[in-house]
Protein backbone atom coordinates (compact mmCIF):
# COMPACT_ATOMS: atom_id res chain seq x y z
CA UNK A 1 0.00 0.00 0.00
CA UNK A 2 3.03 2.24 0.81
CA UNK A 3 4.40 1.49 -2.32
CA UNK A 4 1.59 2.83 -4.20
CA UNK A 5 1.57 6.04 -1.97
CA UNK A 6 4.84 6.63 -2.97
CA UNK A 7 4.67 6.18 -6.12
CA UNK A 8 1.34 8.78 -6.46
CA UNK A 9 3.45 11.17 -5.05
CA UNK A 10 6.22 11.32 -7.48
CA UNK A 11 3.40 10.83 -10.22
CA UNK A 12 1.00 13.55 -9.07
CA UNK A 13 5.08 15.99 -8.68
CA UNK A 14 5.51 14.81 -12.53
CA UNK A 15 2.02 15.86 -13.38
CA UNK A 16 2.42 19.41 -11.76
CA UNK A 17 5.98 19.97 -13.01
CA UNK A 18 4.53 19.01 -16.75
CA UNK A 19 1.89 21.71 -16.18
CA UNK A 20 4.21 24.38 -14.84
CA UNK A 21 3.63 27.73 -16.34
CA UNK A 22 6.61 29.82 -18.07
CA UNK A 23 7.20 31.54 -14.43
CA UNK A 24 9.12 27.82 -13.42
CA UNK A 25 8.05 27.94 -9.85
CA UNK A 26 5.15 25.73 -7.84
CA UNK A 27 3.58 27.09 -5.17
CA UNK A 28 6.08 29.91 -4.75
CA UNK A 29 8.71 27.06 -5.01
CA UNK A 30 11.48 26.99 -7.89
CA UNK A 31 10.90 23.76 -10.11
CA UNK A 32 13.65 21.82 -8.65
CA UNK A 33 12.78 22.54 -5.19
CA UNK A 34 9.27 21.46 -5.71
CA UNK A 35 10.94 18.14 -7.19
CA UNK A 36 12.96 17.65 -4.59
CA UNK A 37 10.78 17.93 -1.77
CA UNK A 38 8.26 15.72 -4.17
CA UNK A 39 10.85 12.81 -4.27
CA UNK A 40 12.01 13.27 -0.42
CA UNK A 41 8.34 12.93 1.09
CA UNK A 42 8.15 9.57 -1.29
CA UNK A 43 11.39 8.50 -0.21
CA UNK A 44 9.96 9.04 3.11
CA UNK A 45 7.21 7.31 2.93
CA UNK A 46 8.67 4.21 1.44
CA UNK A 47 11.19 3.78 4.24
CA UNK A 48 8.78 4.34 6.55
CA UNK A 49 6.64 1.67 5.22
CA UNK A 50 9.13 -1.10 6.76
CA UNK A 51 9.64 0.65 9.86
CA UNK A 52 6.28 1.25 10.50
CA UNK A 53 5.80 -2.73 11.11
CA UNK A 54 8.68 -3.10 13.03
CA UNK A 55 7.75 -0.06 15.25
CA UNK A 56 4.50 -1.68 15.83
CA UNK A 57 5.23 -5.31 16.72
CA UNK A 58 6.86 -3.48 19.89
CA UNK A 59 4.81 -0.52 20.27
CA UNK A 60 4.98 0.37 24.12
CA UNK A 61 8.75 -0.29 24.49
CA UNK A 62 8.97 1.84 20.81
CA UNK A 63 7.14 4.70 22.17
CA UNK A 64 9.00 5.36 25.30
CA UNK A 65 12.50 5.36 23.06
CA UNK A 66 11.04 7.76 20.56
CA UNK A 67 9.54 10.49 23.83
CA UNK A 68 12.87 9.88 25.29
CA UNK A 69 14.63 10.98 21.91
CA UNK A 70 12.13 14.01 21.25
CA UNK A 71 12.92 14.97 24.86
CA UNK A 72 16.87 14.86 23.93
CA UNK A 73 16.08 16.77 20.87
CA UNK A 74 13.90 19.28 22.21
CA UNK A 75 16.90 19.80 24.79
CA UNK A 76 19.76 20.33 22.34
CA UNK A 77 17.60 22.63 20.25
CA UNK A 78 16.56 24.97 23.17
CA UNK A 79 20.09 24.68 24.87
CA UNK A 80 21.07 25.99 21.32
CA UNK A 81 18.65 28.54 21.14
CA UNK A 82 19.23 29.71 24.42
CA UNK A 83 22.88 29.61 24.71
CA UNK A 84 23.48 32.97 26.10
CA UNK A 85 20.68 32.51 28.57
CA UNK A 86 22.08 28.65 29.61
CA UNK A 87 25.81 30.11 30.01
CA UNK A 88 24.09 33.22 32.37
CA UNK A 89 22.61 30.55 34.56
CA UNK A 90 24.95 28.35 35.00
CA UNK A 91 27.77 31.05 35.44
CA UNK A 92 25.83 32.54 38.69
CA UNK A 93 25.25 29.29 39.89
CA UNK A 94 29.29 28.97 39.71
CA UNK A 95 29.59 32.66 41.35
CA UNK A 96 27.24 31.74 44.16
CA UNK A 97 28.75 28.03 44.37
CA UNK A 98 32.28 28.97 44.45
CA UNK A 99 32.23 32.80 45.59
CA UNK A 100 35.58 34.65 44.06
CA UNK A 101 35.33 32.53 40.59
CA UNK A 102 35.18 34.49 37.58
CA UNK A 103 31.71 34.44 36.11
CA UNK A 104 32.41 35.63 32.45
CA UNK A 105 29.75 38.04 30.85
CA UNK A 106 28.83 40.04 27.55
CA UNK A 107 32.09 41.83 25.95
CA UNK A 108 34.65 39.76 28.83
CA UNK A 109 33.05 41.46 31.71
CA UNK A 110 33.68 39.64 34.99
CA UNK A 111 31.56 39.38 37.95
CA UNK A 112 32.57 37.89 41.52
CA UNK A 113 29.79 37.05 44.25
CA UNK A 114 29.98 38.74 47.40
CA UNK A 115 31.11 36.11 50.23
CA UNK A 116 28.29 34.71 52.81
CA UNK A 117 30.92 37.32 55.43
CA UNK A 118 29.85 40.21 53.03
CA UNK A 119 33.73 40.89 51.49
CA UNK A 120 34.93 40.04 47.80
CA UNK A 121 37.49 37.50 46.94
CA UNK A 122 38.82 36.61 43.85
CA UNK A 123 40.05 33.73 42.41
CA UNK A 124 43.16 34.97 40.17
CA UNK A 125 45.91 33.37 38.41
CA UNK A 126 49.28 35.22 39.24
CA UNK A 127 52.43 35.12 36.23
CA UNK A 128 50.55 31.84 34.89
CA UNK A 129 50.39 29.98 37.51
CA UNK A 130 47.52 28.51 39.84
CA UNK A 131 44.95 30.51 41.19
CA UNK A 132 45.53 32.29 44.49
CA UNK A 133 42.63 34.10 46.95
CA UNK A 134 42.43 37.82 46.49
CA UNK A 135 40.60 39.79 48.69
CA UNK A 136 39.07 42.91 47.20
CA UNK A 137 40.83 45.91 48.82
CA UNK A 138 40.53 49.22 47.20
CA UNK A 139 42.05 50.85 50.04
CA UNK A 140 45.46 48.89 49.32
CA UNK A 141 47.11 51.29 47.43
CA UNK A 142 49.22 47.96 45.89
CA UNK A 143 48.39 44.47 45.29
CA UNK A 144 49.98 42.77 48.21
CA UNK A 145 51.42 38.91 48.56
CA UNK A 146 51.61 36.69 51.61
CA UNK A 147 54.86 35.86 52.59
CA UNK A 148 53.54 32.14 51.75
CA UNK A 149 51.69 33.12 48.62
CA UNK A 150 55.10 34.82 47.15
CA UNK A 151 57.26 31.36 48.52
CA UNK A 152 54.55 29.20 46.44
CA UNK A 153 55.85 31.93 43.61
CA UNK A 154 58.85 31.33 43.81
CA UNK A 155 59.25 34.96 45.33
CA UNK A 156 61.45 35.16 48.22
CA UNK A 157 62.73 38.77 49.19
CA UNK A 158 65.69 39.66 51.24
CA UNK A 159 64.80 40.92 54.82
CA UNK A 160 66.21 44.50 54.36
CA UNK A 161 63.85 44.81 51.48
CA UNK A 162 61.12 45.11 53.64
CA UNK A 163 61.34 48.97 54.19
CA UNK A 164 57.91 49.99 52.15
CA UNK A 165 54.34 50.73 54.41
CA UNK A 166 51.28 50.12 52.21
CA UNK A 167 47.92 51.19 53.22
CA UNK A 168 45.20 48.57 53.46
CA UNK A 169 41.55 48.48 54.35
CA UNK A 170 42.71 46.91 58.32
CA UNK A 171 45.84 49.44 58.78
CA UNK A 172 49.44 49.18 57.19
CA UNK A 173 52.02 46.44 56.99
CA UNK A 174 55.96 46.62 55.81
CA UNK A 175 56.79 45.21 52.74
CA UNK A 176 58.81 44.50 49.75
CA UNK A 177 58.35 46.03 46.29
CA UNK A 178 58.42 43.62 42.90
CA UNK A 179 57.01 43.30 40.03
CA UNK A 180 54.87 40.42 38.99
CA UNK A 181 54.83 39.11 34.93
CA UNK A 182 50.59 38.94 35.08
CA UNK A 183 47.62 38.81 37.10
CA UNK A 184 44.75 37.19 35.11
CA UNK A 185 41.16 37.40 36.53
CA UNK A 186 38.68 35.31 33.68
CA UNK A 187 39.14 36.97 30.50
CA UNK A 188 41.34 39.98 32.17
CA UNK A 189 45.25 40.17 32.07
CA UNK A 190 47.17 42.56 33.05
CA UNK A 191 51.25 42.42 32.60
CA UNK A 192 54.18 43.92 34.84
CA UNK A 193 51.73 44.95 37.59
CA UNK A 194 53.65 46.37 40.56
CA UNK A 195 53.24 44.63 43.65
CA UNK A 196 54.01 43.98 47.33
CA UNK A 197 55.16 41.44 49.97
CA UNK A 198 54.34 41.65 53.33
CA UNK A 199 56.39 40.71 55.87
CA UNK A 200 55.27 37.24 57.52
CA UNK A 201 52.30 37.30 59.81
CA UNK A 202 51.79 40.85 58.67
CA UNK A 203 48.75 39.66 56.31
CA UNK A 204 46.27 36.66 56.20
CA UNK A 205 45.27 37.47 53.13
CA UNK A 206 46.84 38.42 49.14
CA UNK A 207 44.71 41.71 48.21
CA UNK A 208 43.89 43.14 44.93
CA UNK A 209 44.89 47.00 45.57
CA UNK A 210 45.00 50.20 43.40
CA UNK A 211 48.28 48.92 41.58
CA UNK A 212 45.93 46.17 39.36
CA UNK A 213 42.41 47.72 39.81
CA UNK A 214 43.76 51.25 38.39
CA UNK A 215 44.31 49.77 34.95
CA UNK A 216 40.88 48.59 34.44
CA UNK A 217 38.76 51.08 32.61
CA UNK A 218 36.37 50.36 35.15
CA UNK A 219 34.60 48.53 38.20
CA UNK A 220 32.09 48.78 40.26
CA UNK A 221 30.19 47.27 42.77
CA UNK A 222 26.27 46.97 42.28
CA UNK A 223 24.61 45.00 45.37
CA UNK A 224 26.06 41.36 45.90
CA UNK A 225 28.62 41.36 42.45
CA UNK A 226 31.87 43.18 41.81
CA UNK A 227 32.19 44.01 38.21
CA UNK A 228 34.99 44.09 36.40
CA UNK A 229 35.73 45.53 33.18
CA UNK A 230 38.68 44.78 29.97
CA UNK A 231 37.24 47.47 27.86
Amino acid sequence: MRLWIGLGILGAALVVLIATGDDGQVAGLATDQFGHMAYLGAVIVLLSAGFWHRFRDRMGENLRALLIWVGIGAVVVAGYAYKEQAREIGGGLLGALRPGTAVIGPGGEVTITRRADGDFSVFAEVNGRTEQRFAFDTGASSVVLTMESAAALGIKPAESAFRTKVSTANGTAMTAPIRLDSITIGPITERNVDAMVSQPGALSTNLLGQSFLTRLPSYEVRGDRLILRSR
